[in-house]
C-alpha cells in the first residue's frame, strides 16, 4: 500500500502518533515519560513547534504540533532518535523502538483542532486506565483545564480562546467539553485517505500547497492518489477559463488523474484537455502525452 505524502507548510497543524516495535512499552516507567517531555520540550525549541495537545500512553504516545516552519520530518527524526537513542542507553537494549514511521494526520484547525484535542486527551479513559482524563499526569489535560501550571512548551491558549476569551471561562467549558466527549467516535473516522482531517475544501487547498513546493514528477502516481481531493472539489467553482485551467493542471499533475477522466469531468475532449495542460507544464517537465 503507498504511504501518504508527507505534507509540510508553515502554520501546519498535525495529529502524530508513533507506537513500539512489536507494541512493546516505549515508557517503562515515569522517569521514561519524564525524560520524553523533557526531549519534547527541547525539540518544541528547536524546531520552532508549538505543542497544543500531547498524551503518553504504555506503548506509544498522541501529540498535537503546529510546525511554524515547514519541518515535520527533521523534528521528528530529532524528537524520535533522540528518545530511542536515551531508552536503549538507561535501559541497556539495541535496535528499534519505535515500529515504523510515525504517523502524521494533517488536521484543519477551523473544523477539527477541538475535536482532536479532546480525542489526545481521552486516551488512558478509552483505554479504562482511569475513569477521569484529570487523572492522568501525563498528557495536558491537567494544564489546559487550569489544574496545574502549564509547562512553557505547551501552548494552551490556542485550545482555550476557542472556547471563550476569558481564560478562566475557557478552561472550565474546555473541561466539560472534554467530559462529554467520553464514549463518543472518533473525529479520523473522517480521515480524507489515511492523512488529512479536513472539510473538502482544506483537502483541495492542501494539494494546492503541496503543488507550489513539491516536484510531483519525482513522486510516483501511486502515492499521489492518497488523499486527492475530487474532481469536483479540484474543478467545481471556477469563474473564468485560467481558474478552470489551473484546476486541470492540479488535478493531472498534482493529483494524478488521467486526462481522459478530466475530460468527462468538464465535458471536453480529451486533446482540448492535453492542451491545456501542456501549455502549463514547465518545459523541463514536458514528456510524450500518455496515453490515459
Amino acid at each position: 500500500m503507498a504511504r501518504p505524502l508527507r505534507i509540510e507548510y508553515p502554520g501546519a497543524f498535525y495529529h502524530i502518533t508513533s507506537r513500539g516495535n512489536k507494541r512493546l512499552p516505549i515508557f517503562v516507567n515515569d522517569l521514561d515519560r519524564k525524560h520524553f517531555v523533557t526531549v519534547l520540550a527541547a525539540t518544541c525549541v528547536t524546531f520552532n513547534w508549538c505543542c497544543h495537545a500531547y498524551c503518553l500512553m504504555d506503548n506509544h504516545y498522541h501529540l498535537l504540533i503546529e510546525t511554524l516552519e515547514a519541518n515535520l520530518a527533521a523534528g521528528m527524526r530529532n524528537l524520535n532518535g533522540i528518545y530511542t537513542q536515551d531508552f536503549n542507553y538507561h535501559h541497556n537494549t539495541v535496535g528499534h523502538l519505535l515500529q515504523g514511521r510515525y504517523k502524521a494526520i494533517l488536521i484543519e484547525e477551523e473544523t477539527y483542532l477541538q475535536e482532536v484535542t479532546r480525542y489526545i486527551v481521552l486516551n488512558p479513559v478509552r483505554a479504562k486506565l482511569v475513569h477521569k482524563p484529570e487523572r492522568w499526569k501525563w498528557s495536558n489535560f491537567r494544564a489546559t483545564s487550569g489544574l496545574i501550571t502549564a509547562p512553557d512548551f505547551l501552548d494552551i491558549n490556542t485550545t482555550l480562546q476557542k472556547f471563550s476569551k476569558t481564560k478562566t471561562k475557557a478552561q472550565q467549558k474546555y473541561h466539560e467539553f472534554v467530559l462529554n466527549g467520553i464514549g463518543q467516535s472518533s473525529p479520523f473516522l473522517e480521515v480524507s485517505a489515511k492523512n488529512i482531517l479536513g472539510s473538502p475544501q482544506f483537502v483541495a487547498a492542501i494539494w494546492e500547497k503541496t503543488q507550489e513546493s513539491t516536484n510531483f514528477t519525482e513522486i510516483p502516481v501511486v502515492e499521489r492518489l492518497v488523499g486527492r481531493p475530487s474532481l469536483d472539489d479540484l474543478l467545481s467553482g471556477c469563474k473564468s477559463k485560467a481558474e478552470r485551467n489551473r484546476g486541470i493542471f492540479s488535478a493531472r499533475q498534482t493529483c494524478a488523474y488521467s486526462l481522459t477522466e478530466i475530460a468527462r469531468h468538464l465535458h471536453l475532449q480529451r486533446s482540448t484537455v492535453s492542451s491545456i495542460f501542456n501549455k502549463l507544464l514547465k518545459p523541463d517537465d514536458r514528456r510524450p502525452d500518455p496515453v490515459c
